[in-house]
């Protein structure tokens, strides 16, 4: 289990990612998709983020932590936000205010636990036809292990969908004005990791791109 309460954001994407999904919820509405119930971060609970066994909890999946634990160490990936669609499809979101939150390092994780992530990365690269030579650990590293939880969930039968939210307009942080920035990174990202255009995972990934001044 792995609740984590947050402080209230004074800047960046935990700022308006708290402050979308507490106050303007419908600025993270995807067309098509919805309505999304959201269940972190929520300022009855103290805006906190979940990972492992918790945010499995979280989604309504709490019978997978045995198998997310024999997947992937623990400390996985701390969802920025975490919600369910009507009929209990879970939405998991990463939210990202300026260029340089996505650019992610590679893992740091210590040896044991990297040999564990990159098998797990490797089940994910077979699946979605990926040739095992790209390092999904040093490449785009927190973009490919969201993309790993979203396959993780599919491989047990849970349709989950990955929303990535790239706010528009933070001029403090100097982030991108246009949604072309965020989808040109995003395609850099796919590229990066060897993903074919389209793909297993494809139809079940959101952009979201909210302007920040819809927040202020």
């Amino acid at each position: 289990m792995s609740r984590i309460p947050q402080p209230e954001g004074t800047k960046g994407s935990l700022k308006w990612i708290q402050r979308a999904v507490n106050d303007c919820p419908e600025l993270l509405q995807p067309d098509g998709v919805g309505p999304i119930a959201w269940h972190s971060p929520l300022r009855s609970d103290d805006l906190a983020e979940y990972r492992d066994a918790a945010f499995l909890e979280k989604i309504g999946q709490a019978e997978l932590a045995p198998a997310l634990r024999a997947f992937w160490p623990a400390r996985g990936p701390q969802w920025d936000a975490l919600g369910t669609l009507p009929d209990g499809t879970p939405v998991l979101v990463e939210a990202k205010a300026h260029v340089g939150e996505f650019l992610s390092p590679p893992s740091q994780a210590a040896e044991l636990s990297l040999t564990r992530i990159k098998a797990a990365l490797s089940q994910v690269q077979t699946a979605l036809g990926v040739s095992p030579a790209t390092d999904w650990t040093r490449v785009f590293y927190q973009y490919a292990n969201r993309l790993a939880h979203l396959w993780f969930l599919h491989d047990h039968g849970v349709p989950a969908r990955l929303m990535v939210v790239g706010f528009l307009g933070d001029e403090e942080m100097r982030g991108p004005q246009q949604r072309e920035t965020w989808a040109a990174l995003h395609a850099a990202a796919d590229h990066a990791l060897g993903l074919p255009s389209r793909h297993g995972l494809s139809r079940f990934i959101d952009l979201v791109t909210p302007r920040v001044d819809h927040l202020s």
